[in-house]
């Protein structure tokens, strides 16, 4: 029976599951997994694929991950889809990568046409 491996702290004292491993049940099996597609100001584009979206394009933004997002000074969050998959997110992002410059545009377009920062708001000032 699943009591018996939990350890003391995470089962009731009736014998079931507590609060705080239900509670954790619940956070792994609900878990999202993000494509996103990010610009600068010249529009080049970068696809990326994160469990945490927020924070992936804080990280960005502030330029704290080296590599092609820092160099190329990638800032505006412009796309993104949301999948509980991990399997299927990470198919996605490389369906995507593959894809032209202009089917990539075409995606943008549908979802956000005036490529508006859709994370603006999320930082404040």
């Amino acid at each position: 029976m699943l009591r018996r491996g939990l350890p003391k702290h995470l089962s009731s004292n009736r014998g079931g599951l507590s609060l705080l491993w239900m509670t954790l049940i619940f956070i792994i099996m609900s878990k999202e997994y993000y494509v996103y597609i990010m610009t600068n100001r010249s529009g080049t584009l970068y696809t990326g694929v994160t469990g945490y979206l927020v924070r992936r394009v804080y990280e960005h933004k502030n330029k704290l991950v080296k590599g092609f997002t820092r160099k190329y000074n990638i800032q505006f969050l412009i796309y993104y889809e949301s999948t509980s998959n991990v399997y299927a997110a990470l198919e996605r992002e490389k369906q995507i990568k593959g894809w032209t410059r202009a089917k990539k545009i075409a995606l943008i377009d549908a979802m956000n046409p005036e490529w508006k920062d859709l994370s603006e708001e999320w930082f404040g000032k």
